[in-house]
């Protein structure tokens, strides 16, 4: 679920913001805008499941904001929070398809109560392009990666918000067999060419389409597997000694993304996931490991081995040292019997 929340006062723009962060079923994207220009532009770039609109403000007010809507974008619903005076242009709002109007200062009581009935009421055959989008990446990662496991959730979720959007056969069957040429162009362009050929989903009903574009993605992948001629490789392996064979080098985390042909943040996301520390964390964790490696060499001084180690600026070398370590380079060269 995509939420947005227009106000041009941004005290209560923030709070609203907070409260419908902590709400649970979460949204997966929450934005903001100052008025109804902007939050027209927002509109076009995520498409929000949900609008929530003050009725005064600047260049475009709530009341034509919910028309243009009303118009344009009838399967976003809207709800809108005003002050008391505001009565009157509340109820014209009514006639532009609001179903639901909050007094401020609003409570999350009230507000969480709004959400309830709003998502159990979303518009159903219609799945925003934004979010059929999301699911492209990520099972163009998952299967990039052969992460199987996590293919089969992502699939088993898919399918969940596919039935509860209520998309006739005729629907999903088009969305689907777009989503296999989406697909399908974005392995082209990563030099794989599936060998088994896709055919459309032609006929049956809405379970049977979705049984089979599961097939379509396992088949993607069986045939990435046979291309690689059975051989593996681990993304986070082989990012792991990317990382390590580079230590002197100010790698981000985009580039190393790019060099396992993943997204960054679903990168980002999978390499916690896989090694329990952040892109960031582990750079620096080897770091460390390889400075201590290198203080066991008598002959090297220690502004050297900061260098070869990624570090230019020595006093920020030997801070992040004893934070990670304990004590400072000199102090271990010590320990170790090293003067």
């Amino acid at each position: 679920m995509h939420l947005l929340i227009v106000d041009d006062e941004p005290i209560i723009r923030l709070g609203l913001e907070k409260m419908a962060e902590a709400y649970f079923p979460s949204f997966t994207n929450i934005r903001t805008a100052e008025n109804g220009l902007d939050a027209l532009e927002e509109i076009d770039a995520f498409e929000p499941n949900i609008v929530i609109s003050d009725i005064r403000m600047p260049k475009m007010d709530g009341l034509a904001l919910c028309q243009t809507i009303h118009d344009k974008h009838a399967h976003i619903q809207m709800l809108v929070v005003s002050g008391y005076n505001d009565f009157e242009y509340a109820q014209k709002c009514m006639s532009y398809g609001v179903k639901h109007y909050l007094l401020k200062p609003v409570t999350e009581a009230s507000l969480y109560e709004v959400f309830d009935t709003m998502i159990k009421r979303e518009a159903p055959g219609y799945i925003p392009v934004t979010r059929y989008v999301e699911w492209i990446d990520r099972m163009e990662q998952c299967i990039w990666s052969l992460q199987t496991d996590e293919l089969n959730g992502l699939m088993d979720q898919w399918k969940a918000y596919c039935l509860k959007a209520s998309l006739s056969f005729y629907q999903l069957r088009e969305l689907l067999n777009e989503c296999t040429d989406m697909l399908l162009k974005r392995f082209q362009a990563r030099h794989f060419v599936p060998t088994i050929t896709l055919q459309g989903i032609q006929e049956g009903n809405v379970k049977s389409a979705l049984d089979a574009f599961d097939d379509h993605l396992r088949q993607i992948a069986a045939g990435l597997l046979k291309s690689r001629k059975g051989n593996y490789k681990d993304p986070m392996q082989e990012a792991k000694a990317y990382i390590d064979c580079r230590l002197s080098q100010e790698l981000s985390l985009d580039e190393v993304a790019s060099m396992v042909g993943l997204a960054p943040t679903y990168f980002s996301l999978l390499f916690k996931k896989m090694t329990n520390e952040t892109f960031v964390q582990y750079r620096i964790n080897k770091r460390m490991c390889k400075a201590k490696e290198l203080l066991g060499v008598p002959h090297l001084k220690i502004i050297d081995i900061a260098d070869e180690v990624g570090y230019d600026d020595y006093s920020h070398f030997t801070k992040t040292f004893k934070k990670i370590v304990g004590t400072s380079p000199s102090e271990f060269r010590t320990s170790l019997g090293i003067k």
